[in-house]
């Protein structure tokens, strides 16, 4: 990849992270309440207030013997001289290091998937192949040399992943097609691969039995106190128990019983329909609130549970924390 085209991609990147934390701020949430930023800050600050209070009191104990400067240079620092800032075709890491691909978009996670092919992408290839923008990653031990890695797949940017293409919600969507969508849709959710430690160097293990896809249209159980819910049932799902896929997975996290689990953010923009496509729905407000639809994507031409009209409590059933066995 040449300097111009490294640059190019993450201009594009940036201008669509951009985009979205803009689209995400537009004020759609009438509540004067306190947000959980607020509550977050008050605890924080009431926890500061007392650990400061609390180190006032272990210093005075300690006297004046262990100086500020003392007490810096007992701390771990790390061995390595810092990398200069700069962007270029090469991955920079500190002398002494090494930084190698596991995975790329693209590449196989099940044995049975495709190689690659950019020009000819099928939603067929993607849900067998690594998904596309990687946000939260995280590791389950199965031994010393081998573990599973499980990684987010956020979102998709059509500019890049199809040559010529140009972003699609800047131009009507005029360049889609029912298969782009299906090739978007396949590249979400997240990957779980098996990776193996031989010689030093950690790689995918192509015949991992555990390594497997999870897309837009993977089918999952809904639990809890939502499950049955009048607003989580739709055409397709009358019991309101079953959802299709998982969408926008920013945030996520192991837990200590080895779940993985993927927390979906920007559901919205997943959402089409015209400016009065919640009008005289009985939770209009809520939709409103949500900012549905939010219209970032075109899937609801080619899938009607996207089409805040044709499935008016779709977007009820996205925006959770998905658990996930690996």
């Amino acid at each position: 990849m040449h300097r111009k085209d490294m640059q190019h991609r993450l201009d594009a990147f940036e201008n669509r992270a951009a985009a979205m934390d803009a689209d995400d701020d537009t004020g759609s949430n009438p509540s004067n309440g306190e947000t959980l930023g607020d509550l977050i800050v008050r605890r924080l600050s009431r926890r500061a207030v007392l650990r400061s209070a609390l180190a006032a009191s272990a210093l005075a104990a300690l006297g004046t013997a262990t100086t500020t400067r003392e007490a810096a240079a007992a701390m771990p620092r790390f061995a390595f001289d810092e990398v200069p800032h700069g962007i270029d075709e090469t991955h920079h890491v500190a002398a002494g290091y090494r930084a190698d691909i596991l995975i790329r978009w693209g590449d196989p996670v099940t044995a049975d998937a495709p190689v690659f092919d950019q020009a000819n992408q099928t939603a067929t290839a993607q849900q067998r192949q690594f998904g596309y923008n990687n946000d939260f990653i995280g590791l389950v031990p199965l031994g010393d040399d081998r573990l599973l890695l499980c990684v987010n797949h956020e979102y998709t940017n059509e500019e890049l992943m199809f040559p010529g293409l140009g972003r699609q919600d800047r131009q009507a969507f005029a360049g889609m097609t029912a298969a782009i969508a299906a090739v978007e849709m396949a590249a979400h959710g997240g990957s779980i691969v098996e990776v193996v430690r031989s010689g030093g160097r950690w790689t995918v293990d192509p015949d991992g039995r555990r390594n497997r896809r999870i897309t837009a249209s993977t089918p999952m159980a809904i639990a809890g106190p939502a499950a049955g819910d009048p607003r989580m049932r739709t055409a397709a799902d009358p019991s309101g128990t079953r959802v299709l896929g998982t969408l926008c997975n920013c945030a996520g996290g192991i837990t200590p019983w080895g779940t993985w689990l993927m927390a979906e953010e920007n559901f919205n923009g997943y959402f089409q329909g015209g400016k009065d496509a919640t009008a005289g729905h009985p939770h209009a407000d809520s939709l409103n609130r949500y900012g549905v639809p939010g219209g970032w994507y075109n899937w609801g031409d080619y899938d009607r549970r996207f089409d805040v009209g044709e499935e008016p409590n779709e977007p009820f059933r996205f925006g959770w924390i998905v658990e996930v066995d690996p």
